[in-house]
């Protein structure tokens, strides 16, 4: 007995395991990884990642999943791109993108609960219509003539004490993800969805609106990592987010959440992020075409899904 409870603790930990040796090994091979400037960038760029993957977490333990937060990205910065280059305010600009991206996901959760879609086909259908009318609201161009203003600047590119301001919310973030899904109702009702839904809606839990929620906060974070994107970039690109669900996928799947949902821990999804962003990170400094790291992070998704059934 005391044997499998050291297995299966060595299991939930696997993760944060993979990620020690990964860096190790990569930290030997190479030295410019080691450095702390490095390091730095490494979190400023998981940033992204991991705000998406904590929305991704909470759809992903309901019992769906979210094709369209790449989409939900470029169309909520390219709006907000517009707004700002027509002269509306930064801030507005920002917090009104924040709630289109809001929007757009509470879209897909209507499709899942109201329509009764399933959510790869809900959220491949928001996918593809959000990336065409991004394309349609950009002709295809790029939005540049943002100014130079400081609240646009310092969401990406600022720091706080030599920290980069979007680790900073990377971490808060995660803080607060932590809070809401082990510490409330809310998270108590996401668990117990996922779990067994008609226990849950025998149980008093709003199914429906439960999952409306976990999509609309999908959305809020494809949003703000958007923002972020259009903050370092200083532009809106017709591209932006392309294929950022799968980094998002894999990070929650690396961290041990089931992918059929009700059990998984937000923490793991940090890890999993961490995890991507080394590999992405330890490649590219290695000189590995993107190629294969597109093959690497399949492989790893792969590992992680098959670990997940057997457990």
């Amino acid at each position: 007995m005391n044997k499998q409870k050291t297995i299966n603790k060595i299991q939930d930990m696997g993760a944060l395991i993979a990620l020690v040796l990964l860096v190790i090994v990569i930290g030997v091979i190479s030295p410019e990884f080691r450095t702390v400037g490095n390091f730095l960038s490494l979190l400023r760029q998981s940033s992204i990642n991991g705000l998406i993957a904590f929305g991704m977490t909470a759809v992903i333990l309901t019992g769906g999943i979210d094709l369209s937060v790449g989409s939900v990205l470029a169309l909520s910065t390219a709006l907000c791109a517009g707004l700002i280059a027509n002269g509306m305010p930064v801030g507005a600009a920002m917090l009104l993108a924040l709630v289109i991206g809001t929007g757009l996901g509470l879209i897909s959760g209507i499709l899942v609960t109201k329509g009764r879609l399933q959510p790869f086909i809900a959220t491949l259908v928001t996918m593809t219509v959000y990336r065409g009318l991004t394309m349609i609201y950009m002709d295809g161009k790029p939005i540049s003539n943002l100014g130079d203003s400081f609240t646009l600047k310092v969401v990406g590119k600022g720091n706080f004490y030599h920290i980069p301001i979007p680790v900073i919310l990377f971490i808060l973030i995660f803080v607060l993800f932590m809070f809401i899904l082990e510490k409330t109702t809310f998270g108590r009702r996401v668990y117990a969805t996922g779990s067994n839904a008609q226990a849950a809606r025998l149980a008093g839990v709003n199914i429906q609106r439960t999952k409306m929620a976990v999509y609309a906060i999908s959305g809020a974070m494809a949003a703000l990592s958007g923002l972020i994107l259009l903050s370092r970039l200083g532009s809106a690109q017709p591209n932006l987010g392309d294929g950022y669900e799968l980094d998002a996928i894999a990070s929650v799947a690396l961290g041990g959440t089931s992918m059929n949902g009700g059990r998984g821990r937000i923490w793991g999804t940090f890890v999993g992020v961490l995890i991507i962003a080394v590999l992405n990170n330890g490649l590219n400094i290695l000189g590995v075409s993107s190629y294969y790291q597109d093959v690497v992070k399949g492989i790893v998704i792969l590992i992680a899904v098959l670990s997940d059934r057997k457990r």
